[in-house]
């Protein structure tokens, strides 16, 4: 439990910096990858936010190593809060009303998921079969790659209203939540006895492949998306589908059984249902106030 608190406080700081950071670079496009790591890289806040969510993966390899895969992503979601505040105290940005209802029914959906849970009754897995982790991780990268490639072609029209960005914290989502089941995998690794034997076995898994893959396209898109659209709203999203992904699929892939009991089984369905839902009808243009821009502007080079 402190372990998925510290993680989700990591997590929340290392994206506020990130995206203060981007607020005072050019624009950023996935279209030039390298120049979007040269500007990045250059930046020290930026490189502060990056080491917090590097601290932040420490700590959920020791989440997942003494938590089912569904209370985890339950309590990483609770998170969601402190992004709000530090998003409003350290961006300047403001939610719309019909967010912040968006944002408590997803808090409540992902209660009712943790509800749902019983100490000591619940499997722990350690692994799944790598034909079965392929098989619902290559479709949902592809997913979000094309649903990414997608937004960004709505946003070169020049009469397009402001996107909240709900289609790109979905793209990245699906990306991290890959890269979340990856991250079980590798914790279930590390039980090996052994370091060299551990390692062998780690590398004949997809596993890190997963991770290097969602890595690295995961950064270029968040980065890109983060500097077009507020914080407090593509963090949300981007983490709810994560948490969804994982604690569903990732749920079945390592067999850690759903509850047994009606009214346990009951929360947690509905309260999958409810945070898709949710999901589903938030608004895809911007009308909340945007923070103003940064004092001095910088010319692309």
């Amino acid at each position: 439990m402190a372990a998925a608190l510290l993680a989700n406080t990591l997590y929340s700081l290392g994206f506020v910096l990130e995206k203060r950071a981007l607020t005072s670079l050019p624009e950023v496009s996935i279209r030039q990858p390298a120049r979007l790591l040269r500007l990045v890289l250059g930046s020290p806040l930026w490189i502060g936010g990056s080491l917090a969510l590097a601290a932040g993966f420490a700590a959920q390899l020791v989440v997942y190593r003494t938590l089912p895969i569904a209370a985890a992503q339950g309590i990483f979601v609770s998170g969601l809060v402190l992004l709000v505040l530090l998003s409003a105290r350290l961006l300047g940005e403001e939610t719309s009303g019909r967010e912040r209802y968006a944002l408590g029914a997803i808090l409540l959906a992902l209660l009712m998921v943790v509800l749902s849970l019983r100490e000591g009754s619940d499997t722990i897995s350690q692994d799944a079969p790598y034909q079965l982790i392929l098989l619902v991780c290559v479709p949902a990268l592809a997913a979000g790659v094309w649903l990414y490639g997608s937004a960004e072609r709505r946003t070169r029209n020049r009469h397009r209203r402001p996107t909240t960005g709900v289609e790109y914290g979905v793209a990245v989502g699906l990306l991290y939540g890959v890269s979340s089941l990856a991250i079980k995998g590798v914790a279930g690794h590390l039980t090996t006895h052994g370091i060299g034997g551990a390692l062998l076995d780690l590398l004949s898994s997809p596993y890190p492949y997963l991770l290097l893959f969602t890595g690295v396209f995961g950064l270029v898109m968040s980065q890109a998306a983060l500097q077009r659209c507020r914080a407090s709203l593509i963090v949300p999203v981007c983490t709810t589908v994560t948490s969804l992904f994982t604690a569903v699929l990732g749920t079945l892939s390592f067999g850690e059984a759903l509850p047994d009991e009606p009214l346990r089984l009951a929360l947690r369905v509905a309260g999958t249902a409810l945070a898709v839902a949710v999901l589903l009808t938030m608004p895809k243009h911007d009308t909340a106030p945007q923070p103003s821009p940064p004092a001095k502007e910088l010319a692309s080079p």
